[in-house]
Protein backbone atom coordinates (compact mmCIF):
# COMPACT_ATOMS: atom_id res chain seq x y z
CA UNK A 1 0.00 0.00 0.00
CA UNK A 2 1.27 3.48 -0.85
CA UNK A 3 2.55 5.67 1.91
CA UNK A 4 0.42 8.87 1.92
CA UNK A 5 3.51 10.90 2.83
CA UNK A 6 5.45 9.68 -0.20
CA UNK A 7 5.23 11.43 -3.54
CA UNK A 8 3.98 9.35 -6.48
CA UNK A 9 5.84 9.55 -9.80
CA UNK A 10 4.94 8.44 -13.33
CA UNK A 11 7.20 5.92 -15.06
CA UNK A 12 7.01 3.53 -18.01
CA UNK A 13 8.15 -0.05 -18.49
CA UNK A 14 8.93 -1.12 -22.07
CA UNK A 15 9.40 -4.61 -23.46
CA UNK A 16 9.44 -5.94 -27.01
CA UNK A 17 9.40 -9.54 -28.10
CA UNK A 18 9.64 -10.73 -31.69
CA UNK A 19 5.91 -10.09 -32.30
CA UNK A 20 4.97 -6.97 -30.38
CA UNK A 21 6.10 -3.99 -28.38
CA UNK A 22 4.48 -3.21 -25.05
CA UNK A 23 4.57 -0.07 -22.95
CA UNK A 24 3.21 -0.06 -19.41
CA UNK A 25 2.45 3.30 -17.78
CA UNK A 26 2.29 3.34 -14.00
CA UNK A 27 2.57 5.43 -10.88
CA UNK A 28 5.05 4.34 -8.22
CA UNK A 29 6.27 5.83 -4.97
CA UNK A 30 9.34 8.02 -5.11
CA UNK A 31 12.29 5.81 -4.11
CA UNK A 32 11.06 2.71 -5.97
CA UNK A 33 13.74 0.52 -7.55
CA UNK A 34 13.80 -0.68 -11.15
CA UNK A 35 13.11 -4.22 -9.91
CA UNK A 36 10.05 -3.10 -7.94
CA UNK A 37 8.80 -1.04 -10.89
CA UNK A 38 9.02 -4.04 -13.22
CA UNK A 39 7.19 -6.25 -10.72
CA UNK A 40 4.40 -3.69 -10.28
CA UNK A 41 3.98 -3.17 -14.02
CA UNK A 42 2.64 -6.70 -14.59
CA UNK A 43 4.96 -7.29 -17.55
CA UNK A 44 6.29 -10.51 -15.98
CA UNK A 45 2.76 -11.96 -15.89
CA UNK A 46 2.03 -11.05 -19.50
CA UNK A 47 5.37 -12.29 -20.87
CA UNK A 48 6.23 -15.51 -18.99
CA UNK A 49 9.36 -15.95 -21.15
CA UNK A 50 11.02 -13.11 -19.21
CA UNK A 51 13.25 -14.65 -16.56
CA UNK A 52 13.29 -12.21 -13.62
CA UNK A 53 16.59 -13.68 -12.41
CA UNK A 54 18.30 -12.88 -15.73
CA UNK A 55 16.97 -9.40 -16.44
CA UNK A 56 19.12 -6.93 -18.32
CA UNK A 57 17.57 -3.49 -18.07
CA UNK A 58 18.17 0.14 -18.91
CA UNK A 59 16.60 3.56 -18.73
CA UNK A 60 16.43 5.41 -22.04
CA UNK A 61 18.96 3.03 -23.66
CA UNK A 62 21.50 3.32 -20.84
CA UNK A 63 22.20 0.09 -19.01
CA UNK A 64 21.22 0.09 -15.34
CA UNK A 65 21.06 -2.36 -12.44
CA UNK A 66 17.83 -3.55 -10.85
CA UNK A 67 18.59 -1.79 -7.56
CA UNK A 68 18.74 1.68 -9.19
CA UNK A 69 15.98 4.09 -8.17
CA UNK A 70 13.57 5.29 -10.88
CA UNK A 71 12.81 8.98 -11.36
CA UNK A 72 9.70 10.67 -12.66
CA UNK A 73 9.39 10.23 -16.41
CA UNK A 74 11.85 7.32 -16.67
CA UNK A 75 11.25 4.59 -19.22
CA UNK A 76 12.54 1.29 -17.85
CA UNK A 77 13.50 -0.97 -20.76
CA UNK A 78 13.77 -4.74 -20.46
CA UNK A 79 16.29 -6.10 -22.97
CA UNK A 80 16.08 -9.52 -24.60
CA UNK A 81 19.12 -11.67 -25.28
CA UNK A 82 20.41 -11.55 -28.84
CA UNK A 83 19.36 -14.51 -30.95
CA UNK A 84 22.49 -14.33 -33.06
CA UNK A 85 25.87 -12.66 -32.73
CA UNK A 86 25.70 -9.38 -34.75
CA UNK A 87 29.01 -10.10 -36.52
CA UNK A 88 27.81 -13.56 -37.61
CA UNK A 89 24.54 -12.07 -38.87
CA UNK A 90 26.48 -9.43 -40.86
CA UNK A 91 28.70 -12.09 -42.50
CA UNK A 92 25.65 -14.18 -43.45
CA UNK A 93 23.91 -11.12 -44.99
CA UNK A 94 27.06 -10.10 -46.90
CA UNK A 95 27.50 -13.60 -48.32
CA UNK A 96 23.82 -13.75 -49.30
CA UNK A 97 24.05 -10.32 -50.99
CA UNK A 98 27.12 -11.40 -53.00
CA UNK A 99 25.39 -14.58 -54.18
CA UNK A 100 22.24 -12.69 -55.16
CA UNK A 101 24.17 -10.06 -57.08
CA UNK A 102 25.78 -12.78 -59.20
CA UNK A 103 29.13 -11.14 -58.43
CA UNK A 104 30.80 -13.43 -55.88
CA UNK A 105 33.92 -11.30 -55.56
CA UNK A 106 32.06 -8.05 -55.25
CA UNK A 107 34.28 -6.50 -57.94
CA UNK A 108 31.40 -4.70 -59.66
CA UNK A 109 30.70 -2.87 -56.45
CA UNK A 110 34.31 -1.69 -56.30
CA UNK A 111 34.60 -0.43 -59.90
CA UNK A 112 31.12 0.96 -60.16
Amino acid sequence: MANPNRKMISVEVAYADSDQQSLFLLEVEEGTTISQTIARSGVLNIFPEIDPTQLVVGIFSRRRVLSDIVKSGDRVEIYRALRQDPMVARRVRAKSDRLRSNDPGGINKLIG
